[in-house]
């Protein structure tokens, strides 16, 4: 029997290389702002891996883009990924779980963590990416409780006749007496 200082904790065991989008987009240390904004725009993404002898060295993202260069009337043309990107780069291993993914993103105030195997990036894990697992997590455990739901006894109004009972019981989100739960089960 649990006590009221006794909490229930939930924890999944998903790896973070489960929930990741492989092939993220990746681009040269030398390549300018410019051609990150193409293959940003390309991709559908909304940030570049900065790879360095095919390695991670940073990460640009749109917010980048928009606060260092466009925001200062800059050609994105004449800058350098090298002079915007973001570093260090804060990455993940594969291996590591969901929950520690999203604790570093907290510590760290970034959306976006680059996986890395072997000192290669294999993935990106994005702050959506863990929202869709939570909320996919969050639906089953409201299926599993309904399901456990102890039978719920009451007094009050029935829903479906008004009368007064004593024995209330939840039908179908309804709170029903006993006269309306036998003629439910004969529907």
């Amino acid at each position: 029997m649990m006590n009221n200082s006794d909490t229930i904790r939930f924890e999944t065991r998903v790896p973070v290389r489960e929930v990741m989008q492989s092939h993220p987009t990746t681009i040269d240390v030398g390549e300018t702002v410019a051609r990150a904004a193409q293959t940003m725009c390309h991709d559908e993404v909304g940030s570049c891996i900065v790879l360095q002898n095919n390695l991670p060295a940073g990460i640009v993202t749109e917010e980048d883009i928009n606060c260092k260069v466009v925001a200062k009337d800059s050609k994105p043309s004449s800058i350098r990924v090298s002079e915007i990107m973001s570093t260090p780069l804060i990455t993940i291993g594969a291996d590591k779980l969901v929950g520690d993914a999203a604790a570093m993103m907290v510590k760290h105030r970034v959306r976006r963590l680059p996986v890395v195997e072997d000192q290669r990036v294999i993935g990106i894990v994005t702050v959506r990416d863990i929202l869709t697992v939570a909320a996919e997590v969050n639906e089953l455990l409201a299926d599993l409780i309904e399901i456990n739901r102890e039978e719920e006894y009451a007094m009050g109004v029935c829903d479906r006749c008004g009368n007064m009972s004593d024995d209330l019981s939840r039908v179908d989100n309804l709170m029903l007496c006993p006269v309306c739960r036998e003629e439910e089960q004969l529907l």
